[in-house]
């Protein structure tokens, strides 16, 4: 192995392991905000609904997840300091709320039955509601719109100074409405029979990079007070980078990992209909005949699971799934740089961390 290679694993690893504790403290921090919930959030006394949308809230997002989020936000504060500003346990709380609610709406655009190895919240309802598909669809949707304002409503009660406050309500508000922009592009890019790769960067950064990783940024940064003006550049750089090598791997996983990898069936993406980076890397590299079979496939929601295991030795056969890796590795190392770069600004120990997340984050498709 050479000493450049041995250098990211070691980076990547430590960066693995505060992940890791990040995620064991705030798991039992998300769990206390909802044994608290019922208290403190004033509903219809005689409802049965509104509990049960609370449960079903609480099981998907203490269910699991990675908390890539959380770290990023903590993080960003040690870059300034390192003790904990106050706000930054509520910005948490609001990160993986509004990350809740934008995974209720997914399994619903998505008819996704499974989310994080358990049933999606559009399925539990419709599992409760069997005859009454507009009942759990509409239960549906507003368990997401709940998670969402409850995400504001935690940041807006937190201790901390009004102006920092305010400016972090800022950047959740744009970044949520900035991420259902992202998801109205998302449908519209699978109208595209072979979409660009700039147009797939695009969905990528608004659907998911500005408010799984720009935003927890910014949130850490302003927490301590920190004037984003002057990074807020380098914070954008690093954040598409970061942002693109993370889908592209989500979507080499989801064609070329498997359900205890991923928490969902492998090939959702095709029987869905998504046209994401690896469909159309296999779109693009296949035959007249191979091109009929996977546009058949697309949007199927009983595609086969050998039909999905015909479609990724197509990929192979291309060599799709090397291409993939070299592309996240490539982006992750690029993010990795970027960050290398922020160490005449911010102290060096959090930078580290910035430079072997992405690092990280690409070793999972070995």
């Amino acid at each position: 192995m050479s000493t450049t290679n041995h250098a990211q694993r070691t980076t990547a690893a430590a960066a693995r392991e505060r992940l890791a504790g990040y995620r064991h403290r705030f798991d039992a921090r998300f769990e206390a905000y909802f044994d608290s919930l019922a208290e403190h959030l004033d509903t219809p006394p005689l409802s049965r609904f509104t509990p049960r949308c609370l449960d079903l809230l609480r099981d998907l997002s203490l269910r699991g997840g990675k908390r890539l989020r959380v770290a990023l936000l903590y993080e960003a504060a040690r870059l300034v300091t390192d003790e904990e500003p106050p706000g930054l346990e509520e910005a948490a709380l609001s990160i993986e709320l509004l990350q809740t609610h934008g995974l209720v709406h997914d399994d619903i655009i998505d008819d996704a039955p499974v989310r994080r190895g358990g049933p999606s919240t559009y399925y539990a309802y419709r599992r409760e509601f069997p005859g009454e598909p507009r009942t759990a669809l509409g239960l549906a949707v507003l368990a997401g719109d709940l998670a969402a304002f409850l995400s504001m409503r935690v940041l807006l009660e937190a201790d901390a100074p009004a102006a920092r406050k305010q400016a972090m309500l800022e950047v959740q508000l744009r970044a949520g409405a900035e991420t259902v922009a992202g998801q109205i592009t998302d449908l519209e890019r699978d109208f595209e029979p072979l979409p660009s790769e700039e147009l797939l960067h695009t969905v990528c950064e608004y659907k998911s990079t500005r408010y799984s990783i720009l935003a927890p940024l910014r949130l850490g940064l302003l927490a301590t007070g920190e004037d984003l003006a002057g990074h807020d550049a380098r914070l954008r750089r690093y954040a598409t980078l970061a942002g693109i090598s993370g889908q592209m791997r989500d979507d080499y996983l989801d064609l070329f990992g498997d359900e205890h990898t991923t928490g969902k069936s492998p090939g959702s993406d095709i029987r869905s209909g998504r046209r994401s980076y690896a469909v159309r890397a296999v779109l693009a590299a296949a035959t007249t005949a191979e091109h009929t079979l996977l546009e058949s496939a697309l949007g199927d929601p009983g595609c086969t699971a050998a039909t999905i295991d015909r479609i990724r030795g197509i990929a192979r056969d291309h060599g799709v799934d090397g291409e993939l890796r070299s592309a996240v590795r490539r982006y992750a190392e690029d993010a990795a740089a970027e960050a290398s770069s922020w160490r005449p600004h911010w102290r060096a120990e959090a930078v580290s961390f910035f430079e072997g997340l992405p690092l990280w984050n690409a070793q999972r498709t070995q």
